[in-house]
């Protein structure tokens, strides 16, 4: 669409067929819902070069056509004005009120307009949406962010209502708001449309946290707490509902689906038995302060119990190495196996754990070079010459490489201390943004 719009070039844009909807979907958003573009069979990974050849020289599998026809068609013809004229395009524009009914067909009138996670709701009544508000000095009708679900989509805006409204449908108490308000104003969608199914993690450090009653301790990852659990699920409904929608084959596009996805693996760091410098102090801000950090691309864990005297290292390099060479890992530890850390590998502080951790997490140059998403995100970078990736590439076959960078690696200490379980979990961290700003 750029090289189309933007230069004038004839481009025909080339698509697997399980992305019709989306590309639609795409297209009308950014005004061009006549784009010419073709359909091959999904999918393409995994097929030899005459496979990929039989299916461009085959029919498109959503039009029947054969597919170099349309190419050239596209290429050659122009798109007749009058269909442009006669598309409608289609917004997905909320009205602030909807007309009174029963409980049951308001509930499903939400459900068949995709604006819940298919859960019952918390319906929200302008009365319940106003005691939402009663917890924030901001103003109802203040933008609070903007956001979209893929970097090909138009950002969408919301207001600190609107933030409220879906506050209420997740079931939060009105004490919760400013955390929510915070996630809110990261523009970080927690309904990312990556086809690898990501989730979404949350992790809220200072004072709010006893404020609000958030768990830190047992069962702080679990279903075990009313205000991580419906936080992280507000985080959700609100990103879905602040982008545009998140509609599975239109603008979603998860192949398999993430059930972290119900409450964005919400929950308080256990500042109060860490060992170490609180996470948000970490990242700029006073002890004092209330926080809320965000991370995205949650998909794998790697976990295991204690950390051994002999082996340690063994287990905790084997635990790096499970995870794809494209994730990010977050250490995400009980206090017990935090302390555990100290007394094996005398890491007294979080960034000597990260510093080992980097050092540590190595392979082969080869076997880097051949994971799929390293492929498709990194080997373009290190081919215009971007460090540390350029080095890597000109590294022998068997030469041992970096997995990740330092500043990719992270450690929050959380858990009860009924054992010393623990797990590195896949996530990028985005940003760290105050809660009390939105008090």
């Amino acid at each position: 669409m750029t090289l189309d719009n933007k230069y004038g070039v004839p481009t025909v844009a080339l698509h697997t067929h399980v992305f019709e909807k989306v590309v639609e979907s795409v297209n009308r958003v950014h005004g061009m819902p006549r784009a010419p573009r073709a359909f091959v069979p999904q999918p393409v990974m995994g097929k030899t070069a005459a496979q990929l050849r039989a299916y461009i020289e085959g029919k498109d599998p959503i039009t029947g056509r054969p597919v170099m026809q349309e190419v050239i068609e596209g290429l050659t013809q122009p798109i007749d004005d009058a269909e442009i004229l006669n598309e409608k395009l289609a917004y997905a524009a909320t009205p602030r009120l909807v007309d009174a009914d029963s409980e049951d067909n308001l509930q499903q009138m939400f459900l068949d307009k995709n604006w819940t996670d298919k859960l019952p709701i918390v319906l929200p009544t302008e009365k319940r949406v106003k005691e939402m508000l009663a917890h924030t000095s901001h103003k109802p009708d203040e933008v609070v962010g903007h956001m979209r679900s893929t970097h090909f989509r138009d950002y969408w805006e919301y207001t600190v209502e609107k933030v409220a409204v879906n506050a209420v449908m997740a079931g939060a108490r009105p004490e919760y708001f400013p955390v929510i308000l915070a996630l809110a104003s990261t523009g970080v969608t927690a309904r990312g449309s990556t086809s690898s199914s990501a989730a979404a993690m949350v992790v809220v450090n200072g004072p709010i946290r006893n404020e609000i009653k958030m768990n830190s301790g047992t069962g702080a990852m679990g279903p075990f707490n009313h205000a991580n659990a419906t936080i992280g699920r507000a985080y959700g409904l609100l990103s879905q509902n602040g982008q545009g929608s998140s509609v599975p084959g239109v603008t979603y596009m998860g192949s398999q689906g993430n059930n972290y996805a119900y409450n964005n693996v919400t929950f308080a760091e256990n500042e109060e038995r860490s060992p170490w410098t609180p996470f948000h102090v970490e990242q700029g801000f006073k002890p004092t302060d209330s926080t809320v950090s965000v991370f995205t691309g949650c998909r794998s864990t790697a976990f295991t119990l204690g950390v051994r005297e002999t082996y340690w290292r063994e287990h905790v390099r084997s635990m790096l190495r499970g995870l794809d060479a494209h994730s990010q890992p977050t250490f995400l530890l009980d206090p017990i196996t935090a302390r555990q850390f100290i007394d094996r590998g005398g890491f007294d502080t979080k960034e000597k754990l990260i510093e080992w951790a980097y050092e540590n997490s190595l392979m082969a140059a080869k076997e880097y070079w051949d994971y799929q998403l390293i492929q498709n995100y990194i080997l373009p970078r290190a081919t215009f010459g971007e460090e540390p990736y350029a080095s890597k590439l000109k590294a022998a076959p068997d030469e041992m490489v970096h997995i990740f960078k330092a500043k990719e690696i992270h450690v929050i200490v959380v858990g009860g201390e009924t054992n010393g379980y623990w797990r590195i979990m896949d996530c990028n961290y985005q940003k760290t943004v105050s809660v009390d700003k939105w008090r």
